[in-house]
């Protein structure tokens, strides 16, 4: 599919965008590589402010993300926490606190449908940095493993923002801290008086203000799909879970890289993508994984409930269906 400045993908991964004649040069456009795939920019820029002066906040905000919580870099907040001695307490930083809140909060609330200790799982299904690469595990090895799991091992103090090592929990954000990284982004940009912008890591994104022309930032939803729609992200932000990208097969046997921590075994659903529109992309992530984890009927009515804006997409002939807050706010 192609892209405009004023319109992104959701759903996937982006691509860079192709500048259109009408365009001012005032809206300009930057990216990167972050976090093992890519981010982008769109913003108007009436000051014109040094394109480097731009990149160096979007930098340092992503570089602050991947200190605290990358569990692929040995020297992260995260990474030190998951080999503590058990019984040991730490203080977290302001934004991995943020986050900690916000999968805990989850965690209750559906649950057990997202959690931030099934890292362990994960691995042992193949995926992510520690993955095992012996094809199917056997039930001997995610019986050990569900022992080492689970959100209510984790104590944590949000008065204070400390977190107990209770002895050999690994902690993995990854299902919602790049949700996070978008939001930090978008933070260090309004921090240089920036108000008007889309900014996306690996197929989430975000969108504030307006384009110079007055229009919004538009995105396309599920492009691949019968259903595509283009919607407005009007202070909004957009993030989708599904099984498109990572999944491994075995012996005949295909699986998805989302592990449902409730059985620790990868989601077994029909559903191939569910997307979220929420005012936060650290909640718009975290709730697309609940809701892929869910399924298409659980989840579903947890979005009612809750009040969600989301869209599934199933594998199929599995029609598509969307919550009532989705069509109030897309239209579609």
């Amino acid at each position: 599919m192609g892209l405009s400045f004023s319109t992104w993908r959701a759903g996937g991964y982006a691509n860079a965008a192709v500048p259109r004649r009408a365009d001012p040069a005032r809206l300009q456009q930057l990216g990167g590589q972050t976090m093992g795939t890519t981010w982008s920019l769109r913003f108007d820029n009436p000051r014109m402010l040094p394109l480097e002066q731009v990149r160096e906040a979007v930098d340092a905000a992503l570089a602050r993300v991947i200190a605290q919580m990358s569990h692929w870099e040995p020297a992260s907040d995260i990474s030190r926490f998951n080999v503590a001695p058990a019984g040991s307490r730490h203080a977290l930083p302001e934004e991995f606190a943020e986050v900690m809140r916000c999968a805990l909060h989850w965690a209750r609330v559906s649950g057990g449908a997202i959690d931030p200790t099934v890292g362990p799982l994960v691995a042992c299904w193949g995926f992510g940095p520690d993955a095992e690469e012996s094809g199917l595990p056997s039930p001997e090895a995610i019986a050990e493993l569900r022992a080492r799991t689970g959100w209510q091992q984790l104590e944590f103090d949000e008065a204070h923002d400390t977190l107990l090592q209770p002895g050999n929990v690994t902690l993995d954000l990854s299902g919602i801290a790049k949700g996070f990284a978008v939001d930090h982004g978008v933070e260090a940009l309004r921090g240089l008086a920036l108000t008007d912008l889309l900014f996306e890591i690996g197929g989430e994104l975000r969108g504030i203000g307006r384009r110079p022309d007055g229009q919004p930032w538009r995105v396309m939803v599920d492009g691949e799909s019968p259903v595509a729609q283009r919607i407005a992200l009007a202070d909004m932000a957009i993030a989708t879970s599904g099984d498109r990208w990572h999944r491994r097969e075995h012996e005949g046997r295909r699986w998805s890289h989302t592990i449902d921590p409730r059985n620790s075994e990868p989601v077994a659903h029909p559903l191939a993508s569910v997307t979220v529109l929420h005012a936060q992309c650290m909640q718009a992530d975290a709730l697309a994984t609940v809701l892929t984890v869910l399924g298409p009927d659980d989840g579903l009515a947890f979005a009612e409930r809750h009040d969600i804006a989301a869209l599934f997409i199933g594998h199929g002939d599995v029609g598509p269906r969307a919550t009532r807050a989705w069509i109030a706010q897309t239209g579609a």
